[in-house]
C-alpha cells in the first residue's frame, strides 16, 4: 500500500489518501441487501485496516477530527436514519446515538493504542538496534524558532497520561 513521507513529518496528504481508499467501499455500506452485522464486519475487516495502515504516526487535532468525521460517516451509512417518534420525520443519528449503537472504540483510540503497542515493542529492543536509537536519540543542530512540534515520543507520553499510566517507557533520555 505504501506510505507518503514528507520532510516535515506531517501526514495530512497521507490521511487524505487513506480516507479516499476507505471511501471506495462506502457505496457497499448503503446496500439494503446486506445486514447491519455484515456491514459492521466489512467496516472492521476491510475499511479500517486500509485507513489505519501505518497510522502509528503523530496526529494533529485537525487530523484526529477528520478521522472521527470519517468514522461517524461510515456508522451513519451502516445504521441509517431513524424515525422520530414525536414528529414522525426521518432524521440523522447524532454522534452519541452512534456511539451507543456501536460500542467499539473509536478510530483515534485505536490509533493511540497501536502507537503505544509499537512504543512498547521498540522500548523492549536493545539500544544497539537502529529503531531504538532513532526513537530515543537526540539529533544534532537547532530546532526552528517558534512553538516546537510534538515528537513521536511526546505523543506517546501524552497517550500514557491519557490512559492514566505514568511510567517512563523510553528510559533515560
Amino acid at each position: 500500500m505504501g506510505t507518503t513521507l514528507t520532510n516535515q513529518g506531517s501526514i495530512p496528504e497521507e490521511i487524505k489518501s487513506r480516507l479516499r481508499s476507505g471511501n471506495a467501499c462506502y457505496d457497499l455500506l448503503s446496500s439494503r441487501l446486506l445486514s447491519k452485522n455484515l456491514k459492521v464486519k466489512i467496516r472492521r475487516t476491510i475499511i479500517l485496516p486500509v485507513v489505519l495502515y501505518g497510522g502509528e504516526k503523530s496526529l494533529t487535532l485537525r487530523e484526529e477530527r477528520k478521522l472521527r468525521v470519517f468514522e461517524n460517516m461510515l456508522l451513519r451509512r451502516i445504521f441509517g436514519p431513524r424515525r422520530d417518534e414525536v414528529r414522525g420525520e426521518w432524521r440523522r443519528l447524532h454522534n452519541e446515538e452512534l456511539n451507543g449503537l456501536y460500542s467499539s472504540p473509536n478510530i483515534v483510540w485505536v490509533i493511540k493504542s497501536r502507537r503505544m503497542g509499537w512504543a512498547g515493542h521498540v522500548a523492549r529492543m536493545g539500544e544497539e538496534r537502529g529503531v531504538c536509537r532513532v526513537l530515543v536519540g537526540k539529533p544534532e543542530g537547532k530546532r526552528p524558532l517558534g512553538r516546537p512540534r510534538h515528537r513521536w515520543v511526546d505523543n506517546i507520553g501524552m497517550d500514557l497520561q491519557e490512559v492514566g499510566c505514568g511510567v517512563d517507557w523510553a528510559g533515560p533520555g
